[in-house]
C-alpha cells in the first residue's frame, strides 16, 4: 500500500548498520551519501520519516547531515532508543537527565576493566549509557566478559542492550518497538516501513508485526550482516548492508519522488 499512498507511510529507520557503515570509530560512521539523497527526495512525498537510533540524538543528526538541505523539514530523530527526541520542523530537543546508575557505573568503570584484563575495550559514554566497543580491538572479548558484564549491569541498576561487537548498559524503559509505537500513534498511517540491523531493531520488528495485526500495512527491512542475521527470519525485504539499503532507498525515491 505505501507505494500507491505514500503520503499515509511513515518511513522508521535504525542508523548504524543501516543508514551508516558500521566501522571502528563510532564518531565517523557518516550517512550514506545516497541514502541522504533518497531521504530529501522522499521526506516530501511521504507522511513522515523518522531515524529510531541508540545513538544520542545530537550524534545522528551531526552524522546524518539531516540539517545540510533541503527535505528533511519534517524529520524525527529519536536518540538513545527514543529516550531523546529531536523534531526538525520546531528545532525542539527533548532528553531526561543522566540517571545516577550510569553516573556511577562511569566512576568505577575504569577500575573495573583494569581488574578483567580488559582496559583496551574502547568506552563511549553517550550521556544516558555507556557502550563498550571491541570492533577492531579484541572481537571476541566481549563474550568472554559477558556474564561479568551482566553482572556489573545488575549491580548498577542498569539493563544490558547487547549489538555488533558492542554492548551498552543503559536505564530500561524504552525500546525501539516503545518508541514505534508511541510515534506511529498520533499520525494513525495506513503503512509502515521499518528498516534496521541488529538486536536493538528486534523491538521494532516485533511492534511492527503486531501493528500488521491490527491492519496497518507494513514492511520490515532487514539490513542483513554476517555478524548478525536474528531479524532475516521476520523480515518482508533483505538488504546486504548499508549500500544495499541506499540502493534500494534510491528506487523508492525514484518510484515515488522522480527527479
Amino acid at each position: 500500500m505505501f507505494m500507491s499512498d505514500p503520503g499515509n507511510t511513515l518511513l522508521a529507520l535504525d542508523f548504524d548498520g543501516t543508514l551508516a557503515p558500521i566501522v571502528e570509530d563510532p564518531a565517523s560512521a557518516w550517512i550514506h551519501p545516497d541514502s541522504l539523497a533518497a531521504l530529501r527526495r522522499l521526506g516530501p512525498v511521504l507522511g513522515g520519516i523518522v531515524i529510531i537510533t541508540g545513538r544520542p540524538v545530537d550524534q545522528a543528526r551531526r552524522l546524518g547531515r539531516f540539517e545540510e538541505g533541503p527535505g528533511l523539514e519534517r524529520l524525527v530523530v529519536c536518540g538513545q532508543y527514543g529516550a531523546e527526541r529531536w523534531d526538525a520542523s520546531s528545532g525542539e530537543v527533548r532528553r531526561p537527565g543522566r540517571p545516577q546508575a550510569v553516573s556511577d557505573l562511569a566512576e568505577c568503570l575504569p577500575q573495573w576493566l583494569e581488574d578483567h584484563d580488559a582496559a583496551r575495550i574502547r568506552v563511549e559514554d553517550k550521556g544516558l549509557a555507556i557502550a563498550l566497543h571491541t570492533r577492531g580491538i579484541a572481537p571476541g572479548l566481549l563474550d568472554e566478559l559477558r556474564p561479568q558484564i551482566e553482572a556489573l549491569a545488575a549491580r548498577v541498576g542498569l539493563h544490558l542492550e547487547p549489538g555488533r561487537q558492542v554492548i551498552e548498559l543503559r536505564a530500561a524503559g524504552t525500546d525501539k518497538g516503545q518508541t514505534l509505537r508511541r510515534v506511529v500513534g498520533p499520525m494513525n498511517p495506513a503503512a509502515v516501513v521499518y528498516a534496521g540491523d541488529d538486536l536493538g531493531d528486534l523491538p521494532a520488528f516485533q511492534e511492527g508485526i503486531l501493528l500488521r495485526e491490527q491492519g496497518v500495512d507494513v514492511t520490515l527491512v532487514c539490513s542483513a550482516s554476517a555478524e548478525q542475521d536474528a531479524l532475516v527470519a521476520l523480515a518482508d525485504v533483505v538488504l546486504d548492508g548499508p549500500e544495499a539499503v541506499a540502493a534500494w532507498l534510491t528506487g523508492l525515491a525514484d518510484e515515488l519522488a522522480p527527479a
